[in-house]
Formats: structure tokens, sequence, C-alpha cells
């Protein structure tokens, strides 16, 4: 019998710009074997995703899915950096990571909405995120359907009493990571 801790699957959720994906990256970096799971990149990869947007993320949802099963099943944590607002999918990852033997942690970084806004607008200006900034405002809708995805993912925050709320600042990635450490390590100590 060993004395490590199960594994978990951490989900980063907030809206778009906020840091999801480099702390994903920030958290596998010091976890062996850890899987920053993308279901963006997953959705992505399918082709004419583009033309059949409703079908390819249901696809690519189903694929993190068994992703996971599969990462947990090998005994490693599994974080997944994405902006969900279907409580269904929440509670699908929730019931993936039950069923691995895992911990599901919620996690919600958040910034003051104009900030958060701010964050968004800035990435079209960084070569890196240039390519995915473009394709959210396209697939998004612009500037105002952002703000109701902030206002959304805001409104589901507060009705998951379980989940965890991290602040976060523009720039400030170690932190917000030491803050995300913090966090899951609470959480590990809660029933």
């Amino acid at each position: 019998m060993t004395d490590r801790e199960p594994p978990r699957v951490v989900l980063l959720n907030g809206p778009p710009g906020i840091g999801k994906t480099t702390l994903a990256r920030r958290y596998v970096l010091d976890r062996p074997l850890a899987l920053a799971l993308d279901i963006d990149t997953l959705r992505r990869g399918l082709g004419r995703w583009e033309e059949h947007q409703e079908a390819a993320g249901q696809l690519a949802r189903a694929l993190a899915l068994a992703m996971i099963r599969t990462h947990l099943a090998a005994g490693h944590d599994v974080v997944v950096p994405q902006y969900v607002a279907r409580t269904e999918f929440l509670d699908a990852l929730a019931a993936a990571a039950d069923a691995g033997g895992a911990r599901f942690v919620e996690v919600y970084l958040t910034d003051a909405r104009e900030a958060a806004l701010e964050r968004f607008a800035a990435r079209a200006g960084d070569e890196a995120a240039a390519q995915h900034h473009a394709e959210a405002v396209r697939t998004l809708g612009g500037p105002a359907e952002l703000a109701a995805m902030v206002d959304r993912i805001e409104a589901v925050r507060r009705r998951r009493p379980r989940g965890i709320t991290v602040p976060t600042r523009a720039g400030a990635i170690e932190e917000a990571y030491r803050s995300l450490l913090a966090a899951l390590e609470a959480a590990s100590l809660r029933p």
C-alpha cells in the first residue's frame, strides 16, 4: 500500500484570457506525467469543426472524458483549463473523477470584470495567443458575447458552493500559481 494521494482532476474554469492554460501548463511542470488536457485543442483537431461547432464541442468533451478516465487509471492528475458554463459537463467531470478514484476540484480563476475583459483584448497582440484569440472572437461573436461569458461564469461560480475561487492578475503567473496550490491543498483537507 502506498501513502501517495489519489490523483485529482482539476478544472481551471474562467473566462478567456484569465490564465487557465498558462496555469495548467505550470501545474504539469511540477508533476511528472500529469496531463494538461485542453479541450479546445481536441475540438480544433476535428475536421471542419467550425462548420459543426455544437457537434464538435460535444465530441471534444466526450473525448476529454475518455482521456481523463484513461489517465486516472494510470494514477496521474489531469488538469483541464476550460471555460465551462454548462453544469452538466461539470457533473460529468466530477463523475469521471469519482469513477477513477480521484478527487474533483473545481477552480474558478477570477479578476475584476473590466480587468478580465481587458486581459482578453490584450491577447490579440500576443503572438503566442493571437490565433486562439482570433478564433475566439470569430466563434464567440465579439466583445458583447465575451462580456456575457464573464457574467455567465460568475453566475455558475456562485451556484457551485464546492468550487474554489482563485483571484488572478495580469502578468502575475507565479502569484496565481502559489494561490492555486494553496487552494488545492485546502481542498484536499475537506471531506
